[in-house]
C-alpha cells in the first residue's frame, strides 16, 4: 500500500535540504513500515515507505526509468493486463511490481496512462525531461494525496502529516476549515488547514515552473441502461466475480471483514469460491457489555455476531471475533493515534473500534477485503427509502446526523447549516443528467451522485486512515468504477425491484448466502451500548466544561452540555448526547494538539 511524500521547488537546491525531506517521509512510516526510499535532485525530492504487497523483493521505490521516477501507494488491480499490452510494445521489466507496470505505462503513454489504470492508487511522477511533476489520484479517491502549493513549487504526501512537517507550511484554518470539520459532505478538494488541497479522485495535478494546473479524467457521467432487471442482475454479478478474483491478488497473507450484512458477506463468499472452498480468512468486531446484551435502537435493528457466526460456518471461513472493552475503547493512547492518524477530529468510537480491529487483525493479514461503499452504490441507507430525507433540501444522511451538533454554540451551529446548504446546492449543480429523466428516477440520481461524490469519500478516508495507522491494506471491491459506473445508470426501479434495498446486490448473491443474511436489513458499523464507555465520554466533557482554558469552549453550548450531563445514561443516548458529547471532546483533543492558527 504504502505513503508517499515529497517536494518540489525551482529556485531551492533541494539536495542540502534531506534532513527535512527524509522528516517529511518519516511521518507515513506507519503506511509502509517494510522500507524507506528517498531520491532527490536539485529541484525535487520524492520519499516513499512501503508496506510490501506485491512482488516483495523487487517493488522498492522510488523507482526510476531513464528520466522519469515514481513514488506510488496502492494498487493497479489490472497490472498484469497492462504488462502484457507493453511487453507486446517492446517494453522489458525487471520486476514482478505493479509499480513498474505504471512507470512503464507513462513512458510509453504519458499523462493518458491514468484512462487505462483500474484500482485505488496515488502517486507522483517526476519527468527530469520537462521538469514536471504529476500528481494522480484514483477515480473514486480510495487512496488519499494532498499537497500545497509553494511560491516555487509544491509539498506534497499521503497525508496533511507529511506537509506539516515541512517549515515552509503553517498549520492554519480558516472559518470555513472549522466548518468543513464539523460536516459529514466532504467537499472535494478541500483539506481543511488553509492553503492545503486534497488532489480531487479523478484528477491529474501538474506541477511546472509555471505553477499548479488541475484536470479531471474520470467522472460520473449519465447514459441510457440498456439491460432488464435479469439481464442487470447478471451483470452484477459477473463484475463482482471479476472485482474480487483481481482484488485476491497477493504476495502476503490476506483476509475478509465480515459484519454479517450482506455486503461483506457477499465479498467473503466471493473470495471463498475463488480462493478454493474453506480457504479464506474473516474478522469480525464485537463488544463487551455490562447491560443484558444487544439492544435495538434508531439504526440498527439486530446484533451482527449471529448472522456473522452463520456466515462463517456457511462458507467454511477461518473466523475470528475481535472482541474490544471500553476501557480500550476509550483509552486516551488509542484515542491519541486515531486523531494522530486522521489528522483531524475523529468521530468516537466507531474511529477508535475500527482502528483496534485492524491493529488485531494485522496481527494475522497484511491485506483485507471490506464491503465499504455498497451501500452508496446500491442504496442501502435507511434515508434512500425515507420520503422524508429524499425531499428534504439537504444531503439525506444529515437528517440522521444533527444530534452531533446538539451541543455546539447556536451561532456556529448557524453557520454550520449554511455551509452544508451551499455545499448541497453545489453538489446538485454537479449532476448528470439525461433528458427525459423527470420526478422520481430524476431525484433518485441526485441522491446517488450526493453519495457516491461526498459521503464515500468521507467513509474511504476513515477507512484508509484507521487500516493504515497499523500498516494495514483494505481493498473496497465495491468501489471498482466499471461496477460504479454501471450501478449509477441503473434506474432506481431496477434498483429497487423487489421493493428493498440493495435489490441488485441481493439478486446477484443470493445463492451465496444463507437465507436469514440475504433477507437482513440494512445494518450500519457497529458502536459499542456499554454504559461504562459513555461514562468515560462524560468525564471527559466535565474536565473540559471545567477548565476555562479548553481550546473548545468557545465553540460550545454550555448550558445545554450541563443538561446533557445531568440526563441519566441510557441507550437511547447513543445517537444523541453520546454523539453530541463525542464530537466536543474530539475537537477539543484535535484544537489542543494541532494547535492551528486562526487565518
Amino acid at each position: 500500500m504504502c505513503g508517499i511524500a515529497g517536494w518540489v521547488d525551482y529556485e531551492r537546491d533541494l539536495t542540502g535540504e534531506r534532513a527535512t525531506a527524509l522528516a517529511m517521509t518519516r511521518t507515513m512510516a506507519l503506511r509502509g513500515p517494510d522500507d524507506e526510499g528517498l531520491w532527490i535532485e536539485p529541484h525535487v525530492a520524492l520519499g516513499h515507505r512501503r508496506l510490501a504487497v506485491i512482488d516483495i523483493e523487487g517493488g522498492t521505490q522510488p523507482m526510476s526509468d531513464g528520466p522519469v521516477t515514481l513514488v506510488y501507494s496502492g494498487e493497479a488491480y489490472n497490472f498484469r493486463e497492462l504488462r502484457r499490452e507493453l511487453e507486446s510494445h517492446g517494453h522489458r521489466f525487471r520486476t514482478r511490481s505493479d509499480t513498474e507496470v505504471v512507470l512503464q505505462a507513462y513512458l510509453r503513454w504519458g499523462a493518458d496512462l491514468v484512462d487505462r489504470l483500474n484500482g485505488m492508487y496515488a502517486f507522483a511522477l517526476w519527468d527530469q525531461r520537462t521538469e514536471e511533476l504529476l500528481l494522480v489520484r484514483d477515480r473514486m479517491g480510495i487512496k488519499p494525496l494532498y499537497y500545497a502549493p509553494t511560491p516555487h513549487g509544491v509539498l506534497f504526501g499521503s497525508e496533511p502529516k507529511a506537509i506539516l512537517a515541512n517549515p515552509l507550511f503553517t498549520a492554519r484554518i480558516r472559518d470555513e476549515g472549522l466548518l468543513e470539520l464539523l460536516t459529514t459532505a466532504k467537499t472535494p478538494g478541500h483539506a481543511v488547514f488553509d492553503g492545503m488541497y486534497e488532489v480531487e479522485p479523478g484528477h491529474v495535478v501538474r506541477v511546472s515552473r509555471d505553477g499548479v494546473t488541475d484536470r479531471r479524467y474520470w467522472a460520473l457521467t449519465a447514459r441510457e441502461h440498456p439491460d432488464d432487471v435479469p439481464a442487470t442482475v447478471h451483470h452484477v454479478r459477473e463484475l463482482l466475480e471479476d472485482i474480487v478474483e483481481r482484488q485476491l491478488i497477493s504476495d502476503v497473507p490476506l483476509c475478509t471483514l465480515l459484519s454479517g450484512g450482506l455486503d461483506s458477506s457477499a465479498l467473503t463468499a466471493l473470495a471463498d469460491r475463488a480462493l478454493g472452498a474453506g480457504t479464506v480468512r474473516s474478522f469480525a468486531v464485537d463488544f463487551t457489555d455490562e447491560s443484558g446484551g444487544f439492544v435495538p435502537d434508531a439504526m440498527r435493528d439486530t446484533a451482527d455476531a449471529p448472522y456473522v457466526h452463520e456466515v462463517a460456518k456457511h462458507v467454511g471461513s477461518h473466523h475470528a471475533d475481535v472482541i474490544l472493552s471500553s476501557d480500550e475503547l476509550s483509552s486516551p493512547q488509542a484515542n491519541e493515534t486515531v486523531m494522530r492518524a486522521r489528522d483531524l477530529p475523529s468521530i468516537g468510537d466507531m474511529d477508535t473500534s475500527l482502528y483496534l480491529l485492524f491493529a488485531e487483525i494485522r496481527r494475522h493479514s497484511t491485506v483485507a477485503l471490506s464491503g465499504e461503499s455498497a451501500d452508496e452504490v446500491f442504496g442501502g441507507y435507511r434515508w434512500f427509502h425515507d420520503p422524508e430525507a429524499i425531499a428534504a433540501e439537504t444531503f439525506p444522511w444529515m437528517l440522521g446526523m444533527s444530534a452531533g451538533q446538539a451541543l455546539l454554540d447556536g451561532e456556529l451551529n448557524r453557520r454550520v447549516d449554511e455551509y452544508v446548504t451551499d455545499r448541497y446546492h453545489e453538489a446538485l449543480d454537479e449532476v448528470p443528467r439525461l433528458p427525459a429523466e423527470t420526478g422520481h428516477e430524476r431525484r433518485m440520481r441526485e441522491i446517488c451522485y450526493l453519495h457516491l461524490t461526498r459521503m464515500v469519500r468521507f467513509l474511504l478516508d476513515r477507512k484508509d486512515r484507521m487500516s493504515m495507522a497499523v500498516g494495514l491494506e483494505v481493498r473496497v471491491p465495491f468501489c471498482d468504477h466499471r461496477l460504479v459506473e454501471y450501478v449509477f445508470n441503473t434506474p432506481w426501479s431496477h434498483k429497487t425491484y423487489d421493493g428493498r434495498e440493495k435489490s441488485l446486490l441481493r439478486g446477484a448473491v443470493a445463492d451465496l448466502l444463507p437465507e436469514s443474511v440475504v433477507q437482513r436489513r440494512k445494518s450500519p458499523y457497529p458502536a459499542t451500548q456499554n454504559p461504562s464507555y459513555e461514562r468515560a465520554v462524560r468525564d471527559r466533557l466535565s474536565g473540559i466544561l471545567a477548565d476555562p482554558n479548553a481550546p473548545i469552549r468557545p465553540y460550545v453550548a454550555e448550558h445545554a452540555a450541563r443538561e446533557a450531563l445531568r440526563r441519566p445514561l441510557g441507550r437511547t443516548s447513543l445517537q444523541q448526547d453520546r454523539m453530541a458529547m463525542e464530537r466536543i471532546v474530539s475537537l477539543n483533543d484535535w484544537l489542543t494538539s494541532y494547535r492551528p492558527q486562526r487565518a
